[in-house]
């Protein structure tokens, strides 16, 4: 059965839980599971069962604002949760059905409103069913009742172009990249029509894949740290972004998982950096790498490149 190499606490089940700990705790009254997926993933006709919809392409994302997937306000993000039946003293474990992929940028964003008793399914549905674990049909949805969480922001988990413009500029700072190294170096066309090709000036390649075991779990601890510690030579102030403020919160999810706690992730990310301003300068081709420790190798056909079923966040 596959299950996840970070063992949870006994008194908090994040950030990360494995299949097996999940299946074990299933009929907890206490316990929310939401499905988190995105794109092809969402319609998919089987879900863990009872779980809700974590819907990042719908009500939780504000649709004014100009970049996808962006932070709704504290008033929206409660009101979104309390449809769901989500109560402050609830436990919730997030999946989506790629893997680690969307679930990620779920679990930050409750930690971005002050509910820290969440975590992501190790491996997300492929390791539940790999572990014949049972699903049901249809996909995520909640018919109950009302519940009573109330949003309680924390400034800083996630900052806007200003703050990732003053941590480039900082050099006890990174600013990760979780794109694929072609978007980074501008070798692949963005995704999205009218953005810029390249990274931010000073940025790091750090693509989300890479933090992943080939079987879909995230890497053991050591391997993380040793990862990041390649990535931003040494530097514990963290900063993450992508294409749209999804996939930057897997490297957040992975950098907490390896020790480090000085994170915040780039709400607007590409989505809005790439956009053509001379505000925003674009580099292109690869990142002078800092001196450090080896990465671990890539897991293979990781990268959202490589896996047609996923979206480019």
């Amino acid at each position: 059965m596959p299950t996840s190499d970070h063992p949870p606490s006994r008194r908090e089940p994040g950030p990360l839980v494995g299949a097996d700990w999940l299946a074990a705790r299933l009929a907890d009254p206490a316990l929310v599971v939401f499905d988190a997926s995105v794109g092809a993933h969402r319609a998919a006709a089987r879900r863990i069962p009872g779980a809700r919809p974590f819907d990042l392409d719908g009500d939780l994302s504000d649709h004014a604002a100009a970049a996808p997937h962006t932070m709704p306000g504290a008033a929206g993000f409660t009101e979104a949760l309390r449809s769901l039946g989500l109560d402050d003293t609830d436990t919730v474990v997030v999946y989506d059905g790629a893997g680690v992929y969307s679930s990620a940028r779920a679990w930050w964003m409750l930690r971005a409103m002050g509910f820290d008793r969440a975590a992501v399914l190790d491996g997300g549905l492929p390791a539940w069913t790999a572990a014949g674990l049972p699903v049901e049909d249809g996909g995520p949805r909640y018919e109950g009742a009302r519940g009573s969480f109330t949003a309680r922001p924390r400034p800083g988990l996630l900052i806007d172009a200003e703050e990732v413009a003053a941590t480039l500029a900082d050099p006890a700072a990174a600013v990760l990249d979780a794109r694929t190294r072609e978007r980074f170096e501008g070798t692949a066309p963005e995704p999205r029509p009218g953005l810029r090709g390249g990274h931010m000036p000073g940025a790091v390649s750090l693509p989300f894949g890479e933090l992943q075991r080939p079987d879909g779990l995230m890497r053991p601890a050591p391997e993380l740290r040793a990862a990041f510690e390649a990535a931003a030579g040494g530097r514990e102030r963290l900063r993450f972004s992508c294409g749209s403020g999804v996939t930057a919160c897997v490297l957040a999810l992975g950098a907490d998982l390896a020790g480090y706690r000085d994170l915040a992730v780039y709400d607007g990310s590409w989505s809005e950096w790439g956009l053509p301003s001379p505000l925003r300068p674009v580099a292109t081709g690869p990142a002078p790498a800092p001196v450090a420790a080896p990465a671990p190798a890539p897991a293979a056909g990781s990268a959202e490149d490589d896996r047609p079923d996923l979206q480019p966040l």
